[in-house]
């Protein structure tokens, strides 16, 4: 695993030229009068009841065990890649040989990948969006899918159970850390504009670990007014909402997911080998 993440990291360090040379406009920011706190003056759903991120108080969970997330197609080649500095993030879309798809854990369903991407701070005391006992992650991977009934994203985006997220934070660390995939999950909203409550959130307890340098190279990313340092949504109102704790590592499912991660992490980089 760590060696699929350096590979990642040194290919976006190598391309933070090519990847700042084209962001797309955007119409909301992290700061200033385009900040979170003013995103609701052009999204009524930011202001919304249900929104992420939210802050995971682990005493306050529910346990529960639920079935294997079973991943499906991700081994699969890549027949194109698009690596995508939009101005908020670096985000990968991956057109597959077999459609990759999530089913199992919290999900009612099969969801199809559609794209990864990241969320950073300025240093390492944040970045994370989701945060576990206040506690914040210095850089977070989602990982897109949508629910295969509805046919596309978009059509997706209009139904409660439309979209799933799949949470990673990643943290600097000498330490060794067990790779158990417990995770929290609960109903939630797009952390963008237009905030849309149509997320069930799968946020994995065990971060990835990265050195310093490697985080770092995320913050050399620019987007028009300049370095991307501080992308990431302040914690919102759980409002109630139940928060739910996996205590089941069933089907020794962690290393499926190792794969996995892996897998999507490697395919960043064959984006420059060809």
């Amino acid at each position: 695993m760590q060696c699929y993440v350096l590979i990642l990291l040194l290919a976006i360090c190598t391309c933070v030229q090519c990847t700042n040379a084209k962001t797309a406009r955007h119409s909301f920011g992290y700061e200033g009068e385009n900040g979170p706190s003013h995103w609701g003056e052009d999204y009524d759903t930011c202001k919304g009841k249900y929104q992420s991120p939210i802050d995971i108080e682990e005493h306050l969970v529910t346990q529960v065990e639920l079935p294997a997330i079973k991943f499906e197609g991700f081994k699969s080649e890549p027949t194109t890649n698009t690596l995508t500095n939009n101005g908020h993030t670096v985000m990968l879309q991956l057109n597959m040989t077999k459609m990759a798809s999530l089913s199992g854990g919290p999900l009612h369903g099969n969801y199809i990948f559609t794209q990864l991407h990241f969320h950073w701070g300025s240093n390492d005391s944040q970045g994370s969006e989701d945060t576990i006992n206040n506690h914040t992650f210095p850089l977070e991977l989602h990982m897109v899918m949508y629910k295969e009934t509805y046919g596309s994203f978009d059509e997706a985006t209009r139904h409660k159970d439309g979209l799933a997220y799949l949470q990673y934070s990643m943290r600097y660390t000498m330490k060794r850390i067990r790779t158990r995939h417990l995770y929290f999950t609960y109903n939630g909203s797009l952390t963008t504009p237009p905030c849309l409550e149509v997320v069930t959130w799968i946020e994995f307890k065990m971060p990835i670990l990265l050195s310093h340098s490697q985080i770092e190279a995320f913050r050399k990313l620019k987007s028009e007014e300049g370095f991307m340092t501080h992308n990431f949504r302040p914690v919102q109102p759980l409002e109630g909402r139940p928060v739910w704790f996996n205590v089941m590592d069933k089907e020794n499912n962690a290393p499926v997911l190792q794969q996995t991660m892996g897998f999507m992490l490697v395919s960043m980089l064959l984006i420059y080998m060809r």
